[in-house]
């Protein structure tokens, strides 16, 4: 537990900086550009998002998983570096047919999709969670978040230099790209001198000859992964399609103001999984802690939001974006993901990977299918209406989940303490 509280404090020291920069970049965004404008920028980077999210494997929890034994995570790097190639692949083709097809539903002007494909194809070449793997499986939170913390500065950075020099749509995605390519190249470098990368061991039949099931692990993670997409960038992109770039520039600053937690939510479920594969005897107790103060976090995060979010939005974005309502629910929906972020990673570990992919994804089909009737009723609110909706069924279905793993778990136990028959 005290490896695990240091993890985590290394981890949050990273989202600490993020959040800070995160700041300067979303002011001088929403200023330089204006509430319109915002709206298209907000769309060509959930295009990017959504495109590399859908195709992307989870492949860190496959080299934590798999990495662990006495040959060391050889086979399991190979593993994730093909899969990693095949997202590519995937992503080009899924990054081409939204982007031609995005003048029939999205707001986008014709003169940015050529920006808007070109930004996806550069998250594409910059997906990092293999290196990412790698630092976990060694435990070295306190590399991954110093090569981690480029991406917030290369942003803000560049943030800066768009709003002197090129104070356009294209000039902030210019910098997000360069932000992408400069935080995978960190991680990479970072990796590799942790542990050796050896790409002659790069397979897709090692590990699943090796490990049987392990294809039934890798695309129930894959969903999983899509689904966290689908609930914040496909949602993005939806509110865009049906309430116009001004609707998707809103939403854009007050789930990234809001959301923080789920970000948080995130951090905490990255820490804590590798813990959980290593010590499965004490899972359940671990997972019960950690969510016990993730609960004490988000009830206090939620109340910072509600007496000062208000001014923060004010100050950061500006008078244009009203949305303070809609940024306080999507706070509760991100404490809510922070209690559920240890429970989900408990099944996870405890190889029910497929269990969790389906408690998260019918809650989250069900809120995108309620999405054009909610903003009909309440625009944005009503959007954050259904993700707060989503949040809660999903987090009561991993607690349920869990308290079904423990049953089963307390009915087999004693068995094998019988003695023998004689």
């Amino acid at each position: 537990m005290h490896r695990l509280i240091r993890n985590i404090g290394w981890l949050l020291t990273g989202r600490g900086v993020n959040a800070v920069l995160s700041i300067v970049y979303l002011a001088l965004a929403t200023r330089t550009l204006g509430l319109d404008h915002f709206g298209y920028f907000a769309i060509i980077l959930a295009l990017g998002q959504t495109v590399t999210g859908l195709a992307n494997f989870q492949t860190w929890q496959f080299v934590v998983r798999w990495g662990v034994g006495e040959d060391g995570p050889g086979d399991a790097t190979g593993f994730a570096i093909a899969l990693d190639m095949l997202s590519v692949a995937i992503g080009l083709v899924l990054a081409a047919a939204l982007v031609w097809s995005a003048p029939l539903w999205l707001p986008l002007p014709a003169e940015l999709l050529p920006v808007a494909f070109g930004y996806c194809v550069v998250a594409l070449l910059s997906i990092r969670t293999t290196p990412t793997g790698l630092l976990r499986l060694r435990f070295a939170y306190a590399r991954a978040t110093a090569a981690e913390s480029v991406q917030p500065m290369v942003r803000a950075a560049g943030a800066g230099i768009a709003a002197v020099a090129m104070p356009t749509v294209t000039g902030f995605v210019l910098a997000w790209a360069a932000a992408e390519i400069a935080v995978a190249t960190a991680l990479w470098i970072a990796a590799s001198k942790q542990e050796k990368i050896d790409l002659s061991r790069i397979s897709f039949t090692r590990i699943p000859r090796a490990h049987p099931g392990a294809w039934r692990f890798v695309w129930s993670t894959n969903m999983s992964g899509s689904l966290n997409v689908g609930s914040k960038q496909v949602l993005i992109l939806l509110v865009g399609a049906i309430g116009g770039e001004t609707a998707a520039g809103g939403f854009r600053v007050a789930s990234q103001l809001g959301q923080a937690l789920v970000s948080l939510a995130q951090t905490v479920s990255k820490a804590i999984y590798p813990e959980l594969v290593h010590a499965q005897e004490t899972a359940h107790e671990m997972a019960r802690r950690m969510a016990n103060i993730a609960l004490i976090a988000g009830v206090l995060a939620v109340l910072v939001t509600l007496f000062f979010g208000r001014t923060a939005l004010a100050l950061i974005a500006g008078p244009e974006f009203r949305v303070f309502w809609t940024m306080v629910i999507l706070a509760i929906a991100g404490a809510i993901e922070l209690v559920g972020a240890s429970l989900e990673s408990l099944l996870v570990s405890a190889g029910r990977a497929g269990t969790a992919f389906f408690i998260r994804a019918i809650p989250t089909l069900i809120g995108l299918a309620l999405l054009d009737v909610a903003m009909g009723w309440n625009g944005t609110k009503g959007a954050a209406f259904t993700v707060l909706g989503s949040s809660a069924l999903s987090v009561i279905g991993f607690w349920v989940a869990i308290i079904s793993l423990s049953q089963i778990t307390i009915t087999v136990k004693p068995k094998a303490d019988l003695p023998p028959k004689a």
